[in-house]
C-alpha cells in the first residue's frame, strides 16, 4: 500500500466527514445519497470545496493506490458488481477497508521499528532502559498485526467476494490484542520520557530530527508514529462497528461483527484505563499533600477514586456590614476539589495549600441555576449539600467565571441533572448532533478529546462557544469548543446516525437490561 497508515487514516476520515456534508446537504438523503464506493458521486462540489481539504482526488488517482474493492482490477472484470445488490458492495467495501488499512497500519509499524528503533546512532545513544520505555512492546504489537494482516488477506484471496473479516477479528482480539493494553498503558511514562530526552540529550535530539526528514517519513513527527498502537486500537473497533451498521439484521455476519465489537471495546477500555491509572494515582497524592483539614479529616488517596473537577469559585457573603459601617465583600474566594464519589471545598491558604472547610458525598449533591437576577449575580448557582461533614444539610451560592464555567460546574457535581436537550435517563427520537472536523486534545478532565468524524448528540450548549456532549460509537461526555465541528442539520440522518447507534450497542443494552433484571431480584 502506498500510503503510511497516518496519511491513511486522515484521508479516510476527512472523506467520511464530506461523505456526511453532502448527505446532510440533501432535502432527502434517500434520494441519490452519496455512495461511500463511488468516487464520482462523492466529489466536492463548488459550495464544499472550501470547507475541508479534498479527498476525492487521492480515490482517483491510481499512484496513490488508496483503492476500494470495486476498482480492484480483478472486481471490474468478474461482472460481480452487476450482481451484487448496492448493499452487500457497501459492505464489501467496509470490510475491505478493514484490510487495507491493516496492511498500511503494518508499514507505519515496521518503519517506526526499522527506521527509528534499530538506528545505529539512536541506539548507541539510548541506554537500554530508556529504549525499553520508548518503544516499549512494539516488536510483540508489529507481529500481532503481521499475524492479523496475513490472516485477512488470506480470507480476500479465497473468494473476490469476501466472506466475513469479523471472525478473524474476534479471533485475534481474544487470543493476540492483550498486547495493545501493555503498549497503551506505558504511554505516560513512554511520553516523558521522549520530553525528557529531548531536554536532556541534544544528540538524541539532532537524530530523531534527522530521521523524521527522511523522504520515507514523509513529513511525519517519530511521536505520530509512537502512538499508532493507541489509534489503531480505536480505529479497528470503528470499522467494525462500521462493518455492523452494514450487515443484514440477525444474521451469522451479524452476531460475528457483535461479538469482534464487543471484544475490542473490552480491550479499548483496558487501555484506556491503563492510560488514567498511572496519572490518576501521581495526582491524588499530589492534591493530598496540599490539603489541611478544618474539619475531620477525610482520606483522600483511593484507588477507586478520580478527580473530576478542580477550581475556584466566588461564594456569596450576603450584604453584611461591619461594625464600622464598611459593606464586607459580597462574594468571597472558595476553590472546589470534585472527585468521583466526593466534594472537598476550601480556601486557598499561603503555600500553595488549601484549607477544607466542608465536604460531602458526590451522590448527595443537587444544583439549581439562578436565572434572571441581574448582571451581579449572573453565572450564579446554588450548590445543595444534603449531608455535609457535619451531618447536616447546607448551601452554598456559588459565581462562576462565565457562563460555560457555570454549566460545567453544574453538570459536574449533579451529573444526573437535566441538560438543555435531553435527559440522561431517555432516548429521545431526535437531538441535536454535530461531527467533528478539527482533531481536540482535552484540556480538563470534564472535557472530551476529539477525532475527525466523531458524531456526538449534543445535550448541552452555552453562549460562550462551549458544547457538551456524548459520542456515539462509545457513550463517552465531555465539553468541547463549538468551533472543533459542524451541527448536522438534516433530520433524517441525525435519525439514521441513532439507529446506527442503538444496533451497534443493543447486545450492551440487553446485558444491562438483564444485570438490572437480577439487581431488582
Amino acid at each position: 500500500l502506498g500510503l503510511l497508515y497516518q496519511e491513511y487514516r486522515d484521508k479516510s476520515t476527512r472523506q467520511e466527514i464530506e461523505t456526511r456534508r453532502l448527505q446532510d446537504s440533501q432535502t432527502d438523503p434517500e434520494e441519490s445519497s452519496p455512495s461511500e464506493e463511488t468516487p464520482s458521486e462523492v466529489e466536492p462540489t463548488s459550495t464544499t470545496e472550501n470547507k475541508a481539504p479534498p479527498q476525492i482526488s487521492l480515490l482517483r488517482n491510481s499512484n496513490s493506490r488508496f483503492n476500494l474493492w470495486q476498482d480492484l482490477p480483478e472486481i471490474q472484470s468478474s461482472g460481480v458488481l452487476s450482481i451484487l445488490q448496492p448493499d452487500e458492495i457497501k459492505l464489501q467495501e467496509a470490510m475491505f477497508e478493514l484490510v487495507t488499512s491493516e496492511a498500511s497500519y503494518y508499514k507505519s509499524l515496521n518503519l517506526l521499528v526499522s527506521h527509528f528503533m534499530e538506528n545505529e546512532r539512536l541506539k548507541k545513544i539510548l541506554h537500554q532502559s530508556e529504549a525499553h520505555i520508548l518503544f516499549s512492546n512494539v516488536l510483540d504489537v508489529m507481529a500481532v498485526s503481521k499475524r492479523f494482516l496475513l490472516d485477512l488477506e488470506q480470507r480476500v484471496e479465497e473468494n473476490i467476494v469476501i466472506s466475513d473479516v469479523c471472525d478473524i477479528v474476534y479471533q485475534h482480539t481474544v487470543n493476540h490484542f492483550s498486547v495493545y493494553i501493555t503498549y497503551v498503558s506505558n504511554q505516560t511514562y513512554q511520553e516523558r520520557a521522549y520530553k525528557q530526552l529531548l531536554q536532556d540529550k541534544p544528540a538524541f535530539r539532532e537524530v530523531i530530527s534527522q530521521l523524521e526528514l527522511d523522504p520515507k517519513c514523509k513529513g511525519l513527527s517519530f511521536s505520530s508514529f509512537l502512538i499508532l498502537p493507541f489509534q489503531r486500537i480505536t480505529r479497528l473497533k470503528l470499522l467494525v462497528q462500521n462493518i455492523l451498521k452494514k450487515v443484514e439484521e440477525k444474521s451469522d455476519r451479524e452476531t460475528t461483527a457483535l461479538d469482534a465489537h464487543k471484544e475490542l471495546e473490552t480491550v479499548v477500555k483496558a487501555c484506556n484505563e491503563g492510560v488514567r491509572k498511572m496519572s490518576r494515582t501521581e495526582q491524588m497524592i499530589s492534591i493530598q499533600k496540599k490539603l489541611e483539614f478544618k474539619i475531620k479529616s477525610v482520606p483522600i488517596i483511593s484507588h477507586s477514586r478520580w478527580l473530576l473537577k478542580q477550581g475556584e469559585l466566588q461564594q456569596m457573603n450576603g450584604p453584611k456590614t461591619s461594625r464600622t459601617l464598611r459593606t464586607k465583600k459580597l462574594f468571597r474566594e472558595i476553590y472546589l476539589f470534585l472527585f468521583n464519589d466526593l466534594l472537598v471545598i476550601c480556601r486557598q491558604i499561603p503555600g500553595d495549600k488549601y484549607q477544607v472547610f466542608d465536604s460531602a458525598p458526590r451522590g448527595l449533591l443537587r444544583v439549581e441555576e439562578l436565572e434572571d437576577q441581574g448582571q451581579s449575580l449572573a453565572n450564579v448557582f446554588i450548590l445543595r449539600l444534603l449531608e455535609n461533614a457535619d451531618d447536616r444539610e447546607a448551601s452554598y451560592m456559588l459565581k462562576a467565571s462565565s457562563q460555560s464555567e457555570m454549566k460545567r460546574w453544574m453538570i459536574s457535581l449533579a451529573p444526573n441533572r437535566r441538560t438543555k436537550f435531553v435527559s440522561f435517563t431517555s432516548r429521545l427520537v431526535d437531538c441535536p448532533q454535530i461531527q467533528c472536523v478539527h482533531p481536540y486534545m482535552a484540556q480538563q478532565p470534564d472535557e472530551l478529546s476529539l477525532e475527525l468524524a466523531d458524531v456526538l448528540n449534543i445535550l448541552d450548549k452555552t453562549d460562550d462557544g462551549w458544547i457538551f456532549g456524548e459520542r456515539l460509537h462509545d457513550q463517552e461526555r465531555g465539553w468541547f469548543p463549538s468551533s472543533m465541528g459542524e451541527e448536522i442539520l438534516n433530520p433524517k440522518i441525525r435519525a439514521q446516525n441513532l439507529k446506527e447507534c442503538f444496533r451497534v450497542h443493543k447486545s450492551d443494552d440487553s446485558q444491562r437490561r438483564k444485570l438490572g433484571s437480577r439487581n431488582r431480584q
